[in-house]
């Protein structure tokens, strides 16, 4: 579903990144650049990310390129999924966030919930990991992998934390405007599918 100049883009800063580490011959170093300050200004055009945010994220990376990694708590109460409204857009999503480097997958998501919620929490079980590319999502300059930890509350209450307003528990059929950068219609209503199927097999895009 990603589009071809945003695939294109990824690609070619990837190998530019990845050259750069390697190079020795300076004329290559040259050409690497100049690659990957081709994929900062595509990237800059299409996207709502500023040029100097790209090239700052670009250039802050070293080493061999690799996707970044998006953690999403679930947590149901009775038939109702954990919501949190974000301050950056008003729209509504599951907690969680980049992946913090000393911190587990299972550990980012019970840390996001609690910042993010108000809840402590226990995570159980992975339910998904998926490719953002393959999901509605709005254009990106990062390639994304999302993983679904599913999580239950141990104790803790409702409470807005820096960068949500709201907290909320919505039915299938009640829920609000979401965050689509960060969850769509279509992976929350899968969420519930794992609510009322235990057993349903992890997804792997």
């Amino acid at each position: 579903m990603e589009l071809k100049w945003l695939e294109w883009a990824k690609q070619m800063q990837a190998i530019a990144q990845t050259g750069l580490t390697y190079a020795t011959d300076v004329y290559d170093i040259e050409r690497y650049e100049a690659l990957r300050q081709m994929s900062i200004e595509i990237l800059a055009e299409y996207t709502s990310v500023s040029q100097e945010k790209i090239t700052l994220a670009f250039a802050s990376d070293n080493g061999y390129t690799t996707p970044k990694t998006d953690i999403r708590a679930v947590v149901f109460k009775g038939n109702k999924i954990l919501l949190v409204r974000e301050k950056i857009d008003g729209a509504w999503a599951m907690p969680g966030g980049w992946s913090d480097i000393g911190y587990s997958p299972k550990e980012i998501a019970v840390k996001e919930t609690k910042e993010e919620a108000g809840y402590d929490t226990a995570a159980v079980r992975l339910l998904a990991v998926l490719d953002k590319k393959f999901h509605p999502h709005p254009p990106s300059p990062y390639h994304v992998y999302k993983m679904f930890i599913l999580c239950e509350i141990t104790g803790g209450a409702a409470a807005a934390g820096v960068e949500t307003s709201e907290v909320g528990f919505f039915g299938i059929d009640e829920l609000p405007e979401l965050s689509v950068e960060r969850n769509t219609l279509g992976q929350v209503q899968l969420m519930f599918e794992y609510l009322h199927n235990p057993n349903k097999e992890i997804i792997l895009d």
